[in-house]
């Protein structure tokens, strides 16, 4: 057992990141999912704006339109869920992609949509709300302070 995690690891790292996500059915998704996958869907927003300021990830913004006009985070992308299909080739496949929304439900579609397409995703566990109040005050110098 542990012969196969060692090679699974080693052709994980030998592998380039663009090709070590390929596109799979939801229900080969959900036939294969455990509680690893559980884990590595999540990120929340401190080691979000850590990878955000090493551009190590691609935050992506999926609130409807108004939403987004009333107010905005400064960064990122906006793509709105309905408009994602459409809309993939705005997104890098050899980065992490983080979705984002107030809370998590329209984020968790958006991470589960991605990662039957191939992408490298996770969704913001706390949610924009979470991460704003993550941001306020000099917390925001982490992500802004060159």
């Amino acid at each position: 057992m542990k012969m196969i995690l060692a090679a699974a690891l080693v052709l994980a790292l030998l592998c380039p990141p663009g090709l070590r996500a390929q596109e799979v059915s939801l229900e080969d998704y959900l036939l294969q999912y455990d509680y690893g996958d559980r884990w590595d869907m999540k990120i929340e927003s401190q080691q979000l704006v850590r990878m955000l300021q090493e551009e190590r990830v691609q935050f992506v913004d999926i609130r409807f339109e108004e939403e987004h006009a009333a107010w905005q985070m400064g960064f990122g992308k906006h793509i709105p869920l309905p408009d994602l299909p459409e809309n993939l080739h705005r997104l890098d496949r050899d980065r992490l992609v983080v979705t984002a929304c107030p809370h998590r439900d329209r984020a968790i579609i958006a991470m589960t949509y991605l990662k039957t397409k191939g992408f490298q995703v996770k969704y913001l566990t706390d949610g924009m709300l979470g991460l704003a109040e993550y941001l306020r005050g000099d917390m925001a110098l982490e992500l802004t302070d060159p």
